[in-house]
């Protein structure tokens, strides 16, 4: 262990660098989990929205067809704010490419999870003590860099997302495991239980 071979490499400047680290691994697990939720949260209102366009479609053909029939202009009517309604819904659709919005928010998710791992691995390098603190320095550098390269090119999360997020982190333990768990994954070498 390379410890004390340059002046800056001391156990107090290790551990600045990890209180920093673990700020940074613990903003790049919101970010990774608020983007999935935002990714959801599109999906099911895409889905929602597909239904009501097939429910209203239907309902503006069949009140068509009852005023071809002969319900007049009741059939007429109802026809007439069904289609409205149909049309509001399209014009939204149309504006707001949700299902495109959502695959952007599950690829920034991709990527920012390849970073949580890296910063997951940063940690565990620092934690080893076999790496000089400059080459961890290099690679925190970097893996800023690339952050902020994932985070220019993302869409904004919304605070629904994070709410969600935040309770799949704290209260559903997303990303926690109990040894038991881990073990059940593991061949019988690897277990520790």
């Amino acid at each position: 262990m390379e410890q004390n071979s340059q002046t800056n490499d001391t156990p107090a400047t290790r551990q600045i660098l990890e209180g920093q680290l673990r700020e940074c691994y613990g903003r790049v697990v919101y970010s990774h989990k608020t983007h999935e939720k935002c990714s959801d949260i599109l999906l099911t209102r895409l889905s929602t929205i597909k239904l009501w366009q097939i429910i209203l479609s239907a309902l503006t053909t069949g009140g068509f067809i009852s005023t071809f029939l002969g319900a007049g202009e009741i059939g007429a009517g109802i026809g007439v704010v069904i289609s409205t309604m149909l049309l509001i819904l399209n014009a939204y659709t149309k504006n707001y490419d949700l299902g495109e919005l959502a695959q952007k928010h599950k690829q920034a998710a991709n990527e920012i999870w390849f970073l949580r791992e890296k910063y997951l691995s940063l940690l565990t390098d620092l934690a080893m003590g076999e790496k000089p603190i400059e080459q961890l320095k290099i690679e925190r550098d970097a893996l800023l860099e690339s952050l902020h390269t994932v985070y220019s090119g993302s869409p904004s999360t919304t605070f629904e997302a994070y709410k969600k997020a935040q309770d799949a982190l704290q209260t559903k333990e997303d990303l926690t495991f109990s040894v038991e768990e881990i073990d059940a994954f593991l061949p019988k070498e690897l277990k520790r239980s």
